[in-house]
């Protein structure tokens, strides 16, 4: 039997005020225990875990706990929470399609979606609790592929920055970062630490991935937004590519 690694507990930043539960919930969490194989949510068990920023804006960052279903080769839904314990938050949800449909949607709708080939390359996106080989397995779909991100709610983060309690505001379209010194080293270092994650040694994994890199559209859209950052290998605009 093959070893399954251990997933280290990220509990929520944030805990939402109100009432402890009462018999009522009792009842109806009884009830949704004998309809679970039939509801919905089978099947939202693939674990990965990122960092978002807001497009708006990228100075509002977060860690970002996905549990997706896979519905086919090109289709996945995810359900995106602050944490990966039973007391976590629900902040936002995360559509991710391959390159092939991303290329048949509208130009005005692809301004929505983030492309995710820094966040493989980078070994910043991990797979807790799967066994490296699959992790790099899942990583190599993941490859060209984009993400239309949107959060309710930001709950603060994990190395101490406050959110707020409830759902504040209007959904926020989330994007991906996509160079070098982005994501801000605080966020980046109690995450790793946390969850025990070595990225560097990540990123050379999937480095055998490398060419199977295509340029994608967005990896550009927030490059003002920062400063002293560099680009990694295999993270290119298509604008750029297109121009070279």
């Amino acid at each position: 039997m093959k070893h399954r690694p251990t997933v280290n507990r990220r509990h929520s930043p944030v805990h939402p005020p109100g009432e402890s539960k009462g018999a009522w919930l009792t009842v109806l969490e009884q009830g949704a225990k004998l309809l679970q194989d039939k509801t919905p949510m089978k099947g939202f068990d693939a674990y990965v875990v990122g960092f978002h920023c807001a497009k708006c804006d990228p100075q509002m960052q977060m860690e970002a706990h996905h549990y997706c279903k896979v519905v086919n080769d090109d289709f996945l839904q995810c359900l995106i929470f602050d944490g990966n314990t039973p007391d976590a938050n629900l902040i936002g949800l995360e559509y991710i399609i391959s390159e092939a449909l991303f290329e048949t949607l509208p130009k005005e709708e692809q301004a929505y979606w983030h492309p995710h080939n820094y966040e493989v390359f980078s070994g910043e996106l991990i797979a807790p609790g799967l066994p490296e080989a699959a992790e790099k397995a899942f990583m190599k779909r993941l490859v060209n592929s984009y993400g239309k991100t949107w959060h309710t709610w930001h709950t603060g983060r994990h190395d101490g920055e406050p959110g707020d309690s409830l759902p504040m505001g209007e959904a926020r379209l989330m994007w991906s970062f996509n160079r070098q010194g982005e994501c801000n080293e605080t966020l980046k270092r109690n995450r790793n630490q946390a969850m025990q994650v070595d990225v560097d040694k990540k990123a050379r994994d999937r480095q055998t991935y490398l060419e199977l890199a295509h340029p994608q559209r967005g990896v550009n859209a927030l490059a003002n937004a920062f400063s002293h950052t560099e680009p990694l290998p295999g993270v290119e605009d298509a604008d750029d590519a297109s121009d070279s």
